[in-house]
This record gives C-alpha cells, structure tokens and sequence, in this order.
C-alpha cells in the first residue's frame, strides 16, 4: 500500500523504492507481480528505461502463479489485471500503439455480452488512456471527449482517477494552450 500511496501522491522515488521493498518480502507471489507493477509505474512517470523489462518480469512470474481463486481481490493478480496495469505503462512511456492495444483488449474483456460494463473502474481509465493516445494524434475533440466520458463512470478509486486525468488535462494544456475544448475536461475533472 506504501508504494501505492506513493504512486497517487506523485512521490515516484518513494514508489520504486517502497515497490522494491516489498518485492524483497513477496518474493513469488501476486502480491510481487503488483509491486513490479507499481515500480514500472512510478519509472514510466519518472522517465526511465527499463520498462519492458519490469513488465517482462511481471508477465513471466503471473505465469507461474496459480490463477487466483478471487480474481476480484484487489491483492490478486490475474492476466487481465496484468494487461490493464500494462496499458498504463505503456501510456505513460508514450508507447501510443500498445497502450491503445492493451485498452481495447481490457474494454472488451469487461464488456458482457448483453453490453453492460462488469468494471467501471477499468473501463474508465481505458477511456482516459485513448483520450491520451487522441491527444497525441492530435484529435483534441476525441481527446476531451473520451477524458470527459472517462471520468463520467464510478470508480472505486478517485484518488488514482483524478491522477489519470490530471496528467491528461497537463498534456492538453501544454499541447492546446488556447482551445476552450479542454475546459470541458477541466470542468469534469473538477467535479471527480
């Protein structure tokens, strides 16, 4: 959890270094595969390279693991909880191709087949990610709109949310500084 309350309070050294911590004590356990991902996330927002090699390492340790008897346990990991911690990797090393890969993957692995969302919370930063990856192509009206419709849903976690859509609300304003269209993500966030 200190690894956690660090990633979302923006304190990425202190993330890597509580991640590593905990790996040491978790050795060859979900709790592990989680805290490589929490170490990958907090490099990726620092900068660092490296980071296909901290994703390899999660992906090849998650296989050895039993599939958890209560995938919903947020102490658990299971592949698809691995390919949605991959996507925001991957979005945050700007990796556009692969982090719109792996958030159509895990918008599709949550949608039943009569239509209705099994995770909000998933969904919803998948939203955020392709609003990002929109962003980046330089569609600002996909942009605000996935990100608007992103923040729309519930979510279990406003904290790691409202980081998400920060973060994209800074690439919009650094990229669009005069479009009044990124005050509707403003507005949205505001309300999260």
């Amino acid at each position: 959890m200190t690894a956690w309350f660090a990633l979302t309070q923006g304190r990425f050294r202190q993330a890597v270094e509580a991640s590593r911590r905990g790996q040491a004590v978790a050795q060859g356990t979900s709790v592990q595969v989680q805290l490589l991902a929490q170490e990958a996330k907090a490099r990726a927002r620092l900068g660092e390279s490296g980071l296909s090699t901290l994703l390899e390492s999660g992906r090849d340790l998650l296989e050895e693991l039993p599939y958890p008897d209560r995938p919903d346990n947020h102490f658990k990991v299971d592949p698809a909880k691995w390919d949605y911690y991959s996507m925001d990797i991957h979005r945050m090393a700007q990796n556009n191709a692969q982090a719109s890969e792996y958030a159509t993957a895990v918008i599709n692995d949550n949608i039943s087949p009569d239509g209705s969302e099994l995770s909000s919370m998933r969904i919803s930063e998948c939203r955020l990610t392709l609003a990002f990856v929109a962003e980046r192509s330089g569609d600002l009206e996909q942009a605000v709109g996935l990100g608007v419709e992103g923040l729309k849903d519930g979510r279990q976690s406003k904290v790691h949310l409202r980081m998400i859509a920060s973060e994209l609300d800074q690439e919009l304003r650094r990229r669009f500084p005069n479009e009044e269209a990124v005050i509707g993500l403003e507005e949205a966030l505001r309300a999260v």
